[in-house]
Parts: structure tokens; C-alpha cells; sequence
């Protein structure tokens, strides 16, 4: 069976404070788009886990999340999978392209070994995996709260142009957690804002709210995500956001034409461009 991945958007991200087990206590509405990794996934009856990860510095034994979401499904079972990833999320971005590949593989073994198990439960098993997981078997758009696990389920955005633009480097989440902690942000996103316009149907209305805490606590390096920021807004994009802890920054349109002409112009600078839309919860 093959399952779309579809990569994660934060169209808000904010970060409460920490929990007393530790854990850093987020805010964020998050939306899934079309453009993502497809799995495939393949039952073998010896109990034995293979992964073909579709990039070379990938982990392809039990580090890498998709085959933990597969050990964790079939548990007990004696079966085994066989999994196979045409890789696109551009790695290390904030689009959750491991979570969401780990999602994938749960939702297919669902399905393959006649299971069948509500989404609830299967988010509930994700989340033994990664915190990003059981969003992403969900899909669709959500407030999620906590570590991420805490989910309410939104109204879809509204389909539109959507250009996502990664540059050449990585961001690190802990260093970033460890800026934000102790520190009072400057901005905040408007979620409450944005869960209005979604329920409303307003692009424009969400677009203009979008923020991304960690954005208030980025290094001059990091100062690249602005420009890409800049370049998008100046090419007609409604709003522009960094996703997730980065480096990957997305934009949201109204006009088709607008996007690929960012697209075009993000693409001749940057390797890593991509154009698509949101998409609604899995049907898998």
C-alpha cells in the first residue's frame, strides 16, 4: 500500500512555558498540504523490519521513526513490513517529514492488517512515537496544544496557492527552545484570530495573523528566513511564517499566478522551493 506523507505548515506557533515534567507547553494551529513523501509499506510474515529511507544520511534501522511507528503497530503480532519512502520533505525544515512518515505507515498497516483502529487510537499510538506524529495521522488543520498531542480539529483553510522556500541550512529546535526559555517574546500570534477567520473561510484573515514565536529569537545566520519572508510578501504572498523550529518558510496567496511567479523567483535562488495547497484530514 502506498499512503501519502503530507508535509506539516504552523500557521502559529507559540510557546507557553515548561510543564513540570519538562516539557515545553505549545499553542499552535497547524495545517497539512498536498506535497509530502509517499510511503509504501508491505507486510512480511517473519516479523522482520526493513527501510528504504529514499536519502543516503537517513537512519534505515529502528532510529529512523517510520520503522518505530511499524515495531510499535505490530507488536506481538509476529509480522513484520517492508517499508519504502520517495522522499520530498526536505529534511530538518519544520514541515514534520519523519512524523509524517511515521503517520503514514501506521495509517497503512491500519488498513493492511484489517484492523481499523478509530483515528483517536491511532493518534494515541503515534504519539509513543513523536509528538508531531498523531497530527499527522489526523491531517487536515488543528489546534494542537501541550507537546502537540492535545488536538482540536479546525475548519480546513480555504484552498489556495500555498510556496513553501527552505534555504541551505538547518535550524536547531533545542537551541531555539533554549532561547525562548526565561525570555518574555515581543510578538505573539493571534490564535484565537486565526481559529475565527478558519471558521469563517478567510484566507486573508489568517494570513495576516500568522506568527512563529521562534521567529523573535533567531541569530543574524537565521536572518536569511526574513529575507525569504520579505520575498514572498513582496511577491503578493497575504502573510509569510517560518514552520515549525525551521529553516523552512511558507507563504500563503490568493492569486495563482502570484505564487508561481514567487515560486519561479524563490527556485532560481534557493534549491529547495516547493508550490501546493492545504489539504483536509486523511481519509486513510
Amino acid at each position: 500500500m502506498i499512503v501519502r506523507a503530507h508535509g506539516k505548515l504552523n500557521l502559529s506557533l507559540d510557546v507557553l512555558g515548561r510543564t513540570a515534567g519538562g516539557y515545553h507547553d505549545l499553542r499552535m494551529v497547524m495545517q497539512s498540504v498536498e506535497f509530502g513523501d509517499d510511503v509504501q509499506v508491505d507486510l512480511r510474515g517473519d516479523g522482520q523490519f526493513t527501510i528504504d529511507p529514499g536519502q543516503s544520511y537517513l537512519p534505515a534501522d529502528g532510529r529512523n521513526l517510520a520503522v518505530k511507528a511499524a515495531m510499535l503497530f505490530l507488536d506481538g503480532t509476529g509480522l513484520g513490513a517492508d517499508i519504502r519512502v520517495a522522499k520530498r520533505t526536505p529534511v530538518c525544515a519544520g514541515m514534520g517529514g519523519g512524523s509524517a512518515d511515521a503517520a503514514a505507515v501506521l495509517r497503512a498497516l491500519n488498513v493492511l492488517t484489517g484492523r481499523h483502529m478509530p483515528v483517536y487510537e491511532l493518534c494515541k499510538l503515534g504519539l509513543a512515537v513523536g509528538s508531531d506524529v498523531p497530527f499527522c495521522v489526523m491531517d487536515g488543520t488543528a489546534l494542537a496544544e501541550g507537546r502537540g498531542e492535545k488536538l482540536t480539529p479546525l475548519p480546513t483553510l480555504p484552498d489556495c496557492p500555498i510556496v513553501i522556500c527552505k534555504p541551505a541550512f538547518a535550524i536547531s529546535t533545542p537551541e531555539l527552545f533554549g532561547r525562548i526559555d526565561g525570555r518574555k517574546s515581543r510578538l505573539r500570534p493571534d490564535t484565537a484570530g486565526i481559529v475565527a477567520a478558519l471558521e469563517a473561510g478567510d484566507v486573508p484573515g489568517v494570513a495576516r495573523r500568522m506568527y512563529n514565536v521562534f521567529e523573535d529569537v533567531l541569530d543574524r545566520r537565521q536572518g536569511e528566513i526574513f529575507s525569504i519572508k520579505r520575498a514572498l510578501t513582496d511577491s503578493g504572498a497575504l502573510g509569510a511564517a517560518m514552520t515549525g523550529s525551521g529553516s523552512a518558510v511558507f507563504g500563503l496567496f490568493e492569486n495563482a499566478a502570484a505564487a508561481q511567479s514567487a515560486y519561479e523567483a524563490l527556485s532560481a535562488r534557493y534549491r529547495e522551493c516547493y508550490l501546493t495547497r492545504p489539504c483536509g484530514p486523511s481519509d486513510v
